[in-house]
């Protein structure tokens, strides 16, 4: 049986006194990672660095799988 854990990351824009980012977070806002935009990457790019930083940091499985959403992407790891 295949157990998978889901981490969702959206756009934030730029604001006077920060740049634009991504924002990855497991079970709500529970766990979260911050990751500045990187204007070398393209959006697909981004979103995914930012659930991987996420997904380093609770030692998690690697992703398996990724999509866009409505409000930003998921992304999926995997136990098997």
């Amino acid at each position: 049986m295949k157990v998978y854990q889901a981490i969702e990351t959206r756009f934030v824009g730029p604001t006077n006194h920060r740049g634009s980012r991504v924002i990855a977070t497991h079970c709500g806002n529970v766990m979260r990672h911050t990751h500045n935009w990187d204007y070398g990457l393209n959006t697909d790019q981004n979103h995914y660095a930012a659930a991987e930083a996420l997904r380093a940091k609770l030692d998690w499985p690697p992703i398996v799988a990724g999509g866009s959403t409505r409000d930003g992407y998921a992304w999926l790891t995997s136990t098997l």
